[in-house]
């Protein structure tokens, strides 16, 4: 007699709290958002720290967190997940998926093929370390042209590789946007395991969000040239 069917969960690979410098989305609305978009799973990844996850797992009620980061190595940007230490910048990227494996981490190359990015994972750099990442995002909702969504998609199939999906969000109208809809799991492997059974749900948010992120990009570095935070 077969098992019973797993329960499905919708899980936001990629999202961004104040904790990155392109956000100003406070993380207790960050949760709130989740909650309201019925999210079950969300995977926090700050630029380049933790401290938005963890402080996302405190908040937490009704959904579960996965604390990652989005690490810019000197050959562009790699998601970790299931980090309890925050992993360097600037190094290449073996090294990095390296510091990520040593924590028992899962490793996501992010929107490789992305042409309104200027830090994605460089093509020759994708090539050397395919091989050594669990997925590739292949629908990234911050995209400005859905052929790139597509060109990672043929890339993660090409190669056999998982699919990942994320809003990429960096204000709290973007959380929902995108999500992989997945049999449930409990820990990094099953996690990595399930993202075979995946299948992709949501739709581009559009040029505007980009307009909007080098406006509080802006108006963070004013608030730390001026003392204080502008109004919202």
């Amino acid at each position: 007699m077969s098992g019973a069917t797993p329960r499905r969960v919708k899980v936001d690979m990629h999202m961004h709290s104040e904790r990155s410098p392109d956000s100003r989305l406070p993380v207790a609305a960050q949760a709130r958002r989740i909650r309201e978009a019925g999210l079950d799973v969300a995977c926090a990844t700050d630029h380049n720290t933790i401290e938005g996850g963890l402080r996302l797992r405190e908040l937490a009620d009704g959904f579960r967190v996965i604390v990652g980061a989005e690490i810019l190595s000197r050959d562009g940007e790699i998601v970790g997940l299931f980090l309890e230490r925050d992993v360097p910048r600037g190094l290449s990227a073996e090294e990095t998926i390296e510091r990520i494996r040593d924590q028992g981490g899962a490793v996501i190359v992010p929107h490789p093929f992305s042409r309104n990015r200027l830090n994605h994972i460089r093509r020759e750099s994708l090539e050397r370390v395919h091989a050594r990442v669990d997925a590739i995002e292949i629908f990234n909702a911050r995209e400005a042209f859905t052929s790139d969504n597509l060109r990672a998609a043929g890339f993660a199939a090409e190669h056999g590789l998982a699919g990942a999906v994320g809003s990429d969000s960096h204000r709290a109208s973007e959380i929902g946007a995108a999500w992989l809809e997945m049999d449930d799991f409990t820990d990094r492997d099953g996690f990595v395991a399930a993202l075979a059974s995946g299948t992709v749900q949501g739709s581009l948010s559009g040029v505007v969000v980009h307009l909007w992120t080098r406006w509080d990009v802006l108006r963070k570095r004013l608030a730390r040239r001026f003392g204080g935070e502008p109004g919202r």
